[in-house]
């Protein structure tokens, strides 16, 4: 049931909300919008890591570019000061996208990662096995 939430228009920031509060984050805001300068959710990892993602809901066909990587990149360590930055698609990334955030240290979390993830299945972005780029 989990798996298919996020596919709901317009659920999918509080899907990933729900996933980061259910693997014990605390604090846990949706903030994107008009002016979130790249960040959708965030939260605090059980840890007391800061996590900041970017969320990205697209068809199968359409990949995150690198452009999206850029603009996400240049904003989560210093604005909003993210221990750990990730973007999580629907989708795929494309391969000069996933070059970019290996570089700068961004985890990427695609369709298939995402559906392991909501099954429990898989990891959580900011336990990042399997999933970093």
């Amino acid at each position: 049931e989990r798996a298919e939430t996020y596919r709901q228009a317009g659920r999918f920031e509080e899907a990933i909300a729900d996933l980061c509060a259910r693997d014990g984050c605390q604090e846990v805001e949706v903030v994107g919008g008009a002016g979130d300068l790249g960040a959708d959710v965030t939260a605090v990892t059980p840890d007391g890591r800061r996590v900041v993602i970017q969320c990205k809901q697209y068809g199968v066909a359409n990949k995150v570019g690198s452009q999206d990587l850029q603009r996400f990149g240049g904003t989560c360590f210093t604005i909003h000061e993210a221990d750990v930055a990730a973007v999580v698609t629907t989708s795929d990334f494309t391969a000069p996208a996933l070059e970019y955030a290996r570089q700068c240290g961004i985890v990427c979390v695609d369709g298939r990662a995402l559906d392991a993830w909501c099954r429990g299945t898989g990891p959580s972005p900011w336990d990042g096995t399997g999933i970093e780029c």
